[in-house]
C-alpha cells in the first residue's frame, strides 16, 4: 500500500475506486464498504484508494483535542491488510475546511486521485459545513462521469454501526460489544519501550510496555485478557517463528493505566504479561488486542499483594485460553 501523507501536492496515475471518512476504529461498516471496493476493483480494473485526513477535522475546527479508536498509524496497518492500494492522508486546515463540495470533488478526488468510481455511505458529507452529500455526488457522477456507488449502513439492533458507537462502549468497558462492532478486537499497537523493571526481576512475571498516543481512545484502566501479535522479526529472535506466517499470536494479561502501586509519577502505560513467550521485544512493534475485562485496576498495599494478584490474573487468562483455544491460532 502506497500512503500518501504530509502533502496536499500529489498525482495518482492509475484509475481508482475512492472513498472517503476518517476510517477510526475500522468497523464492520468500514468493512463492509471496503469489499464493495474490492468487487468494483474486480470489476472494473480499479486500484482501492481511501481518502481521509492526517488528523480529525473536528479538532482543528473547535480548538479541542479529539480522541480515536485507531490511531494513523494503527489505521494504516489495518487497511493494508485489507488490500487498499493508496491511503491519502490529506493535511487538514481551516482552509480546506471552506471548501466548497464540488470543488473537492472535482479536484481533489477525480483529478489528483484519478477517482473512476466514488463509494459513500447514505450520511456522507464533505466540504464546506458537511454541505456535501449523497444527492450532490450523484447529480456530479452524471456532470463528470464517474460511478457514485451508495452503500446503505451496517447495523446493530436497528442502530447504525459507527465509530460513536463503538466509543460509547469502550467508556463502559464493554469490550466484547465493542469488538462485535469493530467485527475485530480493539487494538493498541506500538513500540515496546522500557518500563519500571520490576516486572521479571521483583514480581516474577516478565512484562512488555507500551505507551499509548494522547490521542489514543482507551477503555477503562484494569486488567484484561489480550491476544499479542508479534511481528516475525520479534517472534524469531526467541526462537518462535512458524511457517510463513507475517505475525505470531501469543496470550497476554494486560494492564491500562498508571500502576498505582509503584511509587512516582507514572504516565498512562499498557502493561503486558505475554503467556509462553520470553524473547527481547524493545524496540519491537507489536499489537495488543482487548477481547476480556477482569478487574479495574487497583492499588494493592505492597509489592507482595500485587505478585498475588498477578498471579490470579494470571491463571484467569490461560482459563480463558483453555475455553477459547481458537484465538491463539496465528494471522
Amino acid at each position: 500500500m502506497q500512503v500518501i501523507t504530509g502533502t496536499r501536492e500529489f498525482q495518482i496515475s492509475e484509475p481508482t475506486v475512492v472513498t472517503i471518512g476518517k476510517f477510526d476504529g475500522r468497523h464492520k461498516g468500514h468493512q463492509k464498504l471496503l469489499r464493495k471496493m474490492q468487487e468494483l476493483k474486480e470489476r472494473l480494473g480499479l486500484r482501492i484508494a481511501v481518502f481521509t485526513f492526517d488528523m480529525a477535522p473536528m479538532g482543528v475546527v473547535t480548538g479541542h483535542p479529539v480522541t480515536v479508536i485507531t490511531t494513523n498509524e494503527e489505521r494504516r496497518r489495518k487497511l493494508e491488510r485489507m488490500g487498499v492500494d493508496y491511503l491519502v492522508e490529506y493535511p487538514f486546515n481551516r482552509e480546506i475546511a471552506h471548501m466548497d463540495p464540488e470543488s473537492f470533488v472535482k479536484k481533489i478526488l477525480l483529478m489528483q486521485m484519478n477517482a473512476k468510481a466514488i463509494v459513500a455511505g447514505p450520511d456522507c458529507s464533505f466540504g464546506y459545513m458537511g454541505a456535501g452529500n449523497v444527492e450532490l455526488l450523484r447529480m456530479l457522477s452524471d456532470q463528470y462521469g464517474f460511478e457514485a456507488v451508495i452503500i446503505e449502513k451496517e447495523q446493530d439492533e436497528h442502530r447504525d454501526i459507527s465509530s460513536t458507537y463503538v466509543r460509547e462502549e469502550l467508556a463502559i468497558g464493554n469490550i466484547e460489544k465493542a469488538n462485535e462492532l469493530l467485527g475485530e478486537p480493539y487494538t493498541i499497537g506500538g513500540t515496546v519501550v522500557h518500563g519500571n523493571h520490576l516486572g521479571g526481576p521483583v514480581l516474577g512475571f516478565p512484562t512488555v510496555n507500551l505507551l499509548p498516543p494522547p490521542e489514543k481512545h482507551l477503555p477503562p484502566f484494569g486488567v484484561y485478557v489480550t491476544r499479542v501479535l508479534i511481528d516475525e522479526d520479534g517472534a524469531a529472535a526467541a526462537g518462535e517463528m512458524t511457517g510463513e506466517n507475517h505475525q505470531n499470536v501469543f496470550g497476554g494479561i494486560s494492564n491500562i493505566g498508571r500502576k498505582p502501586t509503584i511509587s512516582g509519577d507514572n504516565p498512562v502505560s499498557v502493561e503486558t504479561y505475554i503467556m509462553g513467550f520470553d524473547g527481547n521485544l524493545y524496540g519491537k512493534q507489536i499489537e495488543v488486542q482487548f477481547l476480556n475485562f477482569e478487574r479495574p485496576e487497583t492499588k494493592f498495599e505492597s509489592l507482595e499483594a500485587l505478585k498475588e494478584q498477578i498471579g490470579r490474573d494470571r491463571e484467569y487468562g490461560e482459563k480463558y485460553f483453555r475455553e477459547h483455544p481458537e484465538l491463539l491460532k496465528n494471522v
